[in-house]
Protein backbone atom coordinates (compact mmCIF):
# COMPACT_ATOMS: atom_id res chain seq x y z
CA UNK A 1 0.00 0.00 0.00
CA UNK A 2 1.43 3.43 -0.95
CA UNK A 3 1.95 6.23 1.60
CA UNK A 4 -0.82 8.29 -0.03
CA UNK A 5 -3.35 5.46 0.24
CA UNK A 6 -2.37 4.76 3.84
CA UNK A 7 -2.97 8.40 4.77
CA UNK A 8 -6.19 8.79 2.76
CA UNK A 9 -8.30 8.47 5.91
CA UNK A 10 -6.22 11.15 7.64
CA UNK A 11 -6.78 13.59 4.76
CA UNK A 12 -10.53 12.93 4.89
CA UNK A 13 -10.62 13.46 8.65
CA UNK A 14 -8.61 16.69 8.28
CA UNK A 15 -11.17 18.13 5.87
CA UNK A 16 -13.96 16.98 8.20
CA UNK A 17 -12.27 18.96 10.99
CA UNK A 18 -12.01 22.04 8.75
CA UNK A 19 -15.77 21.81 8.14
CA UNK A 20 -16.19 21.66 11.94
CA UNK A 21 -14.01 24.75 12.35
CA UNK A 22 -16.10 26.54 9.74
CA UNK A 23 -19.22 25.49 11.64
CA UNK A 24 -17.88 27.17 14.81
CA UNK A 25 -18.91 30.59 13.53
CA UNK A 26 -22.39 29.31 12.69
CA UNK A 27 -22.84 27.89 16.20
CA UNK A 28 -21.72 31.25 17.58
CA UNK A 29 -24.54 32.93 15.69
CA UNK A 30 -27.11 30.30 16.71
CA UNK A 31 -26.38 30.69 20.44
CA UNK A 32 -28.42 33.61 21.77
CA UNK A 33 -26.01 34.49 24.58
CA UNK A 34 -23.75 37.59 24.39
CA UNK A 35 -20.18 36.83 23.27
CA UNK A 36 -18.52 36.92 26.77
CA UNK A 37 -21.12 34.55 28.27
CA UNK A 38 -20.85 32.27 25.23
CA UNK A 39 -17.05 32.04 25.67
CA UNK A 40 -17.45 31.50 29.42
CA UNK A 41 -19.54 28.39 28.80
CA UNK A 42 -17.41 27.23 25.86
CA UNK A 43 -14.18 27.29 27.88
CA UNK A 44 -15.84 25.74 30.95
CA UNK A 45 -17.42 22.86 29.02
CA UNK A 46 -14.17 22.32 27.09
CA UNK A 47 -11.90 22.04 30.14
CA UNK A 48 -14.41 19.75 31.90
CA UNK A 49 -14.50 17.48 28.82
CA UNK A 50 -10.67 17.48 28.62
CA UNK A 51 -10.38 16.80 32.37
CA UNK A 52 -12.65 13.76 32.02
CA UNK A 53 -10.71 12.52 29.00
CA UNK A 54 -7.30 13.03 30.65
CA UNK A 55 -8.43 10.89 33.57
CA UNK A 56 -9.98 8.20 31.36
CA UNK A 57 -6.79 8.01 29.26
CA UNK A 58 -4.65 8.21 32.43
CA UNK A 59 -2.61 11.09 31.02
CA UNK A 60 -0.53 12.98 33.58
CA UNK A 61 -1.57 16.61 33.63
CA UNK A 62 0.10 18.14 36.69
CA UNK A 63 2.72 20.70 35.63
CA UNK A 64 5.29 22.90 37.41
CA UNK A 65 3.57 26.16 38.40
CA UNK A 66 5.68 28.31 36.03
CA UNK A 67 4.70 26.17 33.02
CA UNK A 68 1.08 26.07 34.17
CA UNK A 69 1.00 29.88 34.47
CA UNK A 70 2.31 30.22 30.90
CA UNK A 71 -0.48 28.02 29.57
CA UNK A 72 -3.10 29.81 31.68
CA UNK A 73 -1.86 33.12 30.27
CA UNK A 74 -2.11 31.88 26.68
CA UNK A 75 -5.60 30.63 27.54
CA UNK A 76 -6.63 34.19 28.46
CA UNK A 77 -5.46 35.33 25.00
CA UNK A 78 -7.46 32.48 23.43
CA UNK A 79 -10.67 33.43 25.27
CA UNK A 80 -10.21 37.12 24.41
CA UNK A 81 -9.84 36.08 20.76
CA UNK A 82 -13.11 34.15 20.98
CA UNK A 83 -14.93 37.09 22.59
CA UNK A 84 -13.98 39.35 19.68
CA UNK A 85 -14.61 36.53 17.16
CA UNK A 86 -18.15 35.86 18.36
CA UNK A 87 -18.68 39.57 18.97
CA UNK A 88 -17.90 40.16 15.28
CA UNK A 89 -20.50 37.58 14.29
CA UNK A 90 -23.11 39.18 16.57
CA UNK A 91 -22.62 42.71 15.13
CA UNK A 92 -22.17 41.61 11.50
CA UNK A 93 -22.46 38.05 10.15
CA UNK A 94 -20.53 34.83 9.56
CA UNK A 95 -19.31 35.79 6.08
CA UNK A 96 -17.74 39.09 7.19
CA UNK A 97 -16.02 37.47 10.17
CA UNK A 98 -14.56 34.52 8.25
CA UNK A 99 -13.71 36.76 5.30
CA UNK A 100 -11.17 38.54 7.52
CA UNK A 101 -9.55 35.27 8.63
CA UNK A 102 -6.67 35.71 6.17
CA UNK A 103 -5.49 38.78 8.09
CA UNK A 104 -4.00 36.28 10.54
CA UNK A 105 -1.32 35.48 7.95
CA UNK A 106 -0.26 39.13 7.95
CA UNK A 107 -0.19 39.33 11.74
CA UNK A 108 1.74 36.06 12.05
CA UNK A 109 4.36 37.28 9.54
CA UNK A 110 4.96 40.27 11.82
CA UNK A 111 4.73 38.50 15.19
CA UNK A 112 6.81 35.38 14.44
CA UNK A 113 10.05 37.29 13.65
CA UNK A 114 9.62 39.26 16.90
CA UNK A 115 8.99 36.21 19.09
CA UNK A 116 11.59 33.93 17.47
CA UNK A 117 14.06 36.72 16.62
CA UNK A 118 14.39 35.86 12.95
CA UNK A 119 14.59 38.17 9.97
CA UNK A 120 11.54 39.23 7.99
CA UNK A 121 11.42 37.74 4.48
CA UNK A 122 10.63 40.03 1.56
CA UNK A 123 7.80 37.83 0.25
CA UNK A 124 6.08 38.07 3.66
CA UNK A 125 6.03 41.86 3.27
CA UNK A 126 4.54 41.57 -0.25
CA UNK A 127 1.87 39.11 0.90
CA UNK A 128 1.11 41.43 3.81
CA UNK A 129 0.56 44.34 1.40
CA UNK A 130 -1.71 42.19 -0.80
CA UNK A 131 -3.73 41.20 2.30
CA UNK A 132 -4.09 44.87 3.24
CA UNK A 133 -5.44 45.54 -0.27
CA UNK A 134 -7.94 42.69 0.11
CA UNK A 135 -9.08 44.07 3.46
CA UNK A 136 -9.39 47.52 1.88
CA UNK A 137 -11.81 46.10 -0.70
CA UNK A 138 -13.91 44.55 2.05
CA UNK A 139 -13.94 47.82 4.02
CA UNK A 140 -14.86 49.81 0.91
CA UNK A 141 -17.78 47.66 -0.16
CA UNK A 142 -19.14 46.67 3.25
CA UNK A 143 -19.10 49.88 5.38
CA UNK A 144 -22.27 48.78 7.20
CA UNK A 145 -20.24 46.01 8.82
CA UNK A 146 -17.34 48.21 9.95
CA UNK A 147 -17.63 47.15 13.63
CA UNK A 148 -17.70 43.48 12.64
CA UNK A 149 -14.59 43.92 10.49
CA UNK A 150 -12.70 45.72 13.29
CA UNK A 151 -13.69 43.03 15.82
CA UNK A 152 -12.60 40.35 13.33
CA UNK A 153 -9.19 41.95 12.81
CA UNK A 154 -8.62 42.14 16.58
CA UNK A 155 -9.76 38.51 16.92
CA UNK A 156 -7.37 37.23 14.26
CA UNK A 157 -4.48 39.30 15.62
CA UNK A 158 -5.00 37.56 18.97
CA UNK A 159 -5.36 34.22 17.16
CA UNK A 160 -1.98 34.76 15.48
CA UNK A 161 -0.45 35.78 18.81
CA UNK A 162 -1.51 32.67 20.71
CA UNK A 163 -0.60 30.46 17.73
CA UNK A 164 2.94 31.84 17.69
CA UNK A 165 3.22 31.50 21.48
CA UNK A 166 1.85 27.94 21.32
CA UNK A 167 4.46 27.05 18.72
CA UNK A 168 7.11 27.31 21.43
CA UNK A 169 5.44 24.78 23.73
CA UNK A 170 3.55 22.42 21.41
CA UNK A 171 6.08 19.61 21.75
CA UNK A 172 6.78 20.10 25.47
CA UNK A 173 3.49 18.67 26.70
CA UNK A 174 0.66 16.40 25.57
CA UNK A 175 -1.80 18.25 23.33
CA UNK A 176 -4.74 17.55 25.67
CA UNK A 177 -2.77 18.87 28.66
CA UNK A 178 -2.06 22.10 26.77
CA UNK A 179 -5.73 22.43 25.86
CA UNK A 180 -6.84 21.66 29.43
CA UNK A 181 -4.74 24.42 31.03
CA UNK A 182 -5.49 26.93 28.28
CA UNK A 183 -9.23 26.38 28.59
CA UNK A 184 -8.99 26.85 32.38
CA UNK A 185 -7.02 30.07 31.82
CA UNK A 186 -9.60 31.27 29.31
CA UNK A 187 -12.47 30.47 31.68
CA UNK A 188 -10.78 32.28 34.58
CA UNK A 189 -10.07 35.31 32.38
CA UNK A 190 -13.68 35.58 31.19
CA UNK A 191 -14.94 35.02 34.75
CA UNK A 192 -12.90 38.00 36.00
CA UNK A 193 -14.19 40.10 33.10
CA UNK A 194 -17.82 39.20 33.87
CA UNK A 195 -17.33 39.90 37.59
CA UNK A 196 -15.82 43.34 36.92
CA UNK A 197 -18.69 44.21 34.59
CA UNK A 198 -21.33 42.88 36.99
CA UNK A 199 -22.53 40.22 34.53
CA UNK A 200 -21.75 37.18 36.66
CA UNK A 201 -25.36 36.47 37.62
CA UNK A 202 -28.10 33.98 36.79
CA UNK A 203 -29.92 36.38 34.47
CA UNK A 204 -26.89 37.20 32.29
CA UNK A 205 -25.68 33.59 32.15
CA UNK A 206 -29.05 31.86 31.67
CA UNK A 207 -29.57 29.89 28.47
CA UNK A 208 -32.20 27.77 26.75
CA UNK A 209 -32.00 24.03 26.19
CA UNK A 210 -31.28 24.71 22.50
CA UNK A 211 -28.40 26.99 23.53
CA UNK A 212 -27.06 24.19 25.72
CA UNK A 213 -26.95 21.79 22.75
CA UNK A 214 -25.10 24.34 20.59
CA UNK A 215 -22.70 25.16 23.45
CA UNK A 216 -21.96 21.48 24.08
CA UNK A 217 -21.18 20.96 20.38
CA UNK A 218 -19.04 24.10 20.35
CA UNK A 219 -17.02 23.06 23.42
CA UNK A 220 -16.65 19.30 22.95
CA UNK A 221 -16.57 18.88 19.15
CA UNK A 222 -15.24 22.25 17.89
CA UNK A 223 -12.77 22.78 20.74
CA UNK A 224 -11.66 19.66 22.63
CA UNK A 225 -11.93 17.16 19.74
CA UNK A 226 -10.72 19.41 16.90
CA UNK A 227 -7.66 20.62 18.82
CA UNK A 228 -6.37 17.17 19.76
CA UNK A 229 -7.30 15.59 16.41
CA UNK A 230 -5.26 18.10 14.40
CA UNK A 231 -2.16 17.36 16.49
CA UNK A 232 -2.71 13.62 16.05
CA UNK A 233 -3.23 13.91 12.28
CA UNK A 234 0.00 15.91 11.92
CA UNK A 235 1.85 12.73 12.87
CA UNK A 236 0.58 11.09 9.66
CA UNK A 237 0.46 13.92 7.11
CA UNK A 238 2.68 16.96 6.66
CA UNK A 239 2.13 20.24 8.47
CA UNK A 240 1.99 21.85 5.02
CA UNK A 241 -1.06 19.73 4.13
CA UNK A 242 -2.70 20.58 7.44
CA UNK A 243 -2.18 24.33 6.95
CA UNK A 244 -3.55 24.21 3.41
CA UNK A 245 -6.63 22.36 4.64
CA UNK A 246 -7.31 24.81 7.48
CA UNK A 247 -7.11 27.69 5.00
CA UNK A 248 -10.37 26.35 3.51
CA UNK A 249 -12.23 27.18 6.75
CA UNK A 250 -13.69 30.48 5.49
CA UNK A 251 -14.80 28.80 2.25
CA UNK A 252 -16.66 26.03 4.06
CA UNK A 253 -17.98 28.43 6.70
CA UNK A 254 -19.35 31.00 4.25
CA UNK A 255 -20.99 28.28 2.11
CA UNK A 256 -22.59 26.65 5.18
CA UNK A 257 -23.74 30.05 6.50
CA UNK A 258 -25.39 30.92 3.19
CA UNK A 259 -27.42 27.68 3.17
CA UNK A 260 -28.36 27.98 6.87
CA UNK A 261 -29.01 31.72 7.22
CA UNK A 262 -29.91 32.57 3.61
CA UNK A 263 -30.04 36.17 2.39
CA UNK A 264 -28.58 37.63 5.61
CA UNK A 265 -25.24 36.18 4.49
CA UNK A 266 -25.38 37.57 0.94
CA UNK A 267 -22.57 40.07 0.36
CA UNK A 268 -21.51 42.47 -2.41
CA UNK A 269 -19.15 41.61 -5.27
CA UNK A 270 -16.41 43.71 -3.62
CA UNK A 271 -16.59 41.60 -0.49
CA UNK A 272 -16.12 38.36 -2.42
CA UNK A 273 -13.31 39.90 -4.51
CA UNK A 274 -11.52 40.97 -1.34
CA UNK A 275 -12.05 37.56 0.26
CA UNK A 276 -10.69 35.82 -2.86
CA UNK A 277 -7.55 37.98 -2.71
CA UNK A 278 -7.09 37.06 0.96
CA UNK A 279 -7.48 33.33 0.21
CA UNK A 280 -5.03 33.49 -2.72
CA UNK A 281 -2.55 35.19 -0.39
CA UNK A 282 -2.94 32.37 2.12
CA UNK A 283 -2.34 29.65 -0.46
CA UNK A 284 0.64 31.45 -2.01
CA UNK A 285 2.46 31.92 1.29
CA UNK A 286 3.55 28.30 1.98
CA UNK A 287 4.55 27.89 -1.68
CA UNK A 288 6.75 30.98 -1.60
CA UNK A 289 8.10 30.00 1.80
CA UNK A 290 9.24 26.61 0.53
CA UNK A 291 10.80 28.08 -2.58
CA UNK A 292 12.68 31.08 -1.20
CA UNK A 293 13.60 30.03 2.33
CA UNK A 294 15.24 26.85 1.02
CA UNK A 295 17.29 29.03 -1.35
CA UNK A 296 18.11 31.43 1.45
CA UNK A 297 16.70 34.41 -0.45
Amino acid sequence: MTEGKKNYGSYLEMHFIVVILGFTAILGKLVQLPAPALVWYRTMFAFIALFIWLNISKTKYRLPWKQALKLLGIGIIVSTHWIFFFGAIKVSNVSVTLGCLASGTLFASLLEPLVFRRRVYWFEVIIGLVIIFGLYLIFQFEPRYINGIIYSLIAFFLSSLFTVLNKKITFQFHQNVIGFYEMIGGWLGVSIYLLINGNMNVHDLSFTFTDFIWLALLAVVCSAYAFSAIVRIMRKISAFAVVLSINLEPVYGIILAYFIFGQSEYMTFGFYAGTLILLLSIFSYPLLERRFIKKGV
